[in-house]
């Protein structure tokens, strides 16, 4: 995530300088990829910044707890789903057009979400949200692999690296901050709203600095009968992975969860006879046959389940156990997206010795560090200062485990295979962030409730049972990332 591509399907590379799919000299590309992060980060926030805020949106729009799961995970769902649609809208219309369309959408729902009057138009408004994240966000990947070679690529995908795991953590600190300020007796209002002024400048810039000529493959249609079945199949899955552990896992979320399972099985039969007959499949099978890819697939997965899941379930012990305020549990993150950042914009200036053993050694770190913590937190202590160094293990752990998987299964991809490419990556990031929440979530709230009372004490214990499974999760990461070392 290593066969010879076939041929057939290949669009000539000649017409890809024909369109204006690349940005100007003079426009910049350091101009066009602060945009593009920029964008990207703000789009990550809001998978995580309305987690400290739900309590707040409950008692303001009095709201159900079924209501609250689905102004959370809305979003999540829309984004989830239209990921690899909007992809392929990007190939075809051009990737930086796409991108604007998806921020104007983006930026007008989070105006009318921090305007909703009621629970029903917030939950409407996220979904709409949520799309037009699924709409912008591809188009960064594909942006940058067109408009950066060689060693400059490689500096701009570790900065999407780095934007993309710093934004989970800092999602949950900004929301505890806007939470706890209450400006001008707002309320939750302001983590929604936040996002359209930076939305407005973003809009403004991006038409100063993005390609807005037609797609570099016009001809090629958007496999409307794939995009069918895809979407039904990440439908099914991730619904009962954001729903079920709230409503105890009934019979309905099994179901869906073996017709996802169905569905996507049916997916792959249709795209590979798609491809024997010389059509445009959604995801074409040379990029899946990419030198790899394959891996990088397991690996993506992987340490975003741990990301999704060690976030998730720090955030329920901190708030239930230890009676943290929204903004100290919010906080609690930095550590870990500052050391996040820092290591993944820099790892590419370590000695050439340690490149072959980043990946191992970055789940190896993780699988370590997540395990210090739940031993520094054990009988309901704070931690004190090795809790945050057991922080910092993560975020660098994290890093090195995600920042060099990410670029170098990109490196390679040809411009126009970008949009498939990213498409994937991007849906496997998300799904393993859903994956980590809804495994390891519901492995605390099994053993919370299997202890008996909720305290302090029985949270730690809880906790130190996910951060067993997080560290052996790592440990496998660290396994594969020991294969692909020796291949």
């Amino acid at each position: 995530m290593t066969t010879t591509p076939r041929t057939s399907p290949v669009p000539a590379p000649a017409p890809i300088a024909t369109h204006s799919e690349h940005p100007a000299t003079d426009n910049g590309p350091r101009r066009l990829l602060a945009v593009v992060l920029a964008a990207q980060f703000m789009a990550l926030l809001d998978v995580f910044i309305v987690n400290v805020a739900a309590p707040t949106i409950g008692s303001d729009l009095h709201a159900s707890g079924a209501d609250l799961q689905l102004v959370v995970a809305g979003y999540a769902i829309a984004y989830s789903v239209l990921l690899i649609t909007g992809a392929r809208l990007g190939d075809r219309f051009g990737h930086g057009r796409v991108h604007l369309a998806g921020l104007a959408l983006f930026t007008t729902a989070s105006l009318a979400c921090g305007l909703a009057q009621g629970v029903t138009e917030l939950i409407a408004f996220r979904l709409v949200q949520g799309a037009g994240s699924a709409v912008m966000i591809p188009q960064v990947l594909s942006l940058i692999q067109r408009s950066f070679t060689g060693e400059a690529r490689m500096r701009a995908l570790g900065a999407y690296s780095a934007v993309l795991a710093v934004g989970a953590a800092a999602g949950q600190v900004i929301g505890g901050l806007l939470v706890s300020a209450d400006l001008l007796g707002t309320g939750w209002r302001p983590v929604f709203l936040v996002n359209v002024p930076v939305g407005l400048v973003l809009l403004v810039l991006g038409r100063r600095v993005l390609p807005r000529g037609g797609g570099v493959e016009s001809a090629r249609g958007l496999d409307g009968p794939g995009l069918v079945l895809l979407g039904a199949a990440v439908s099914l899955v991730t619904v009962p992975l954001v729903l079920g552990q709230e409503e105890d896992w009934p019979l309905w979320s099994w179901l869906s969860l073996a017709a996802g399972a169905v569905v996507f099985a049916l997916f792959c039969r249709y795209e590979a006879r798609l491809a024997r007959r010389g059509g445009a499949p959604l995801i074409a099978p040379r990029v899946l046959r990419h030198p790899g890819m394959g891996l990088a697939v397991l690996r993506i997965g992987a340490v975003m389940a741990v990301n999704g899941g060690f976030l998730f379930v720090l955030t329920l012990h901190v708030q239930g156990g230890l009676g943290y305020s929204a903004l100290r549990a919010g906080l609690t993150f930095a550590p870990t997206a500052a050391v996040f950042g820092v290591v993944g914009l820099t790892w590419r200036r370590w000695p050439a010795v340690c490149q072959r053993l980043l990946i191992p050694g970055g789940f190896t770190l993780t699988a370590l560090s997540v395990a210090g913590v739940g031993l520094a937190l054990r009988h309901g202590s704070h931690g004190g200062a090795w809790v945050y160094l057991a922080y910092t293990g993560v975020g660098a752990g994290l890093a090195l485990a995600f920042s060099p998987t990410l670029t170098r299964a990109l490196a390679g991809v040809r411009p126009e295979d970008a949009a498939d490419a990213s498409g994937l990556l991007a849906t496997v990031t998300q799904l393993g962030q859903l994956i980590g929440v809804a495994a390891f979530g519901t492995l605390f709230f099994n053993r919370l409730e299997s202890l008996g009372v909720r305290q302090a004490y029985t949270s730690s214990d809880a906790l130190m049972t996910c951060m067993s499974a997080l560290a052996a999760t790592a440990a496998l990461g660290a396994v594969s990332g020991l294969v692909l070392r020796r291949r």
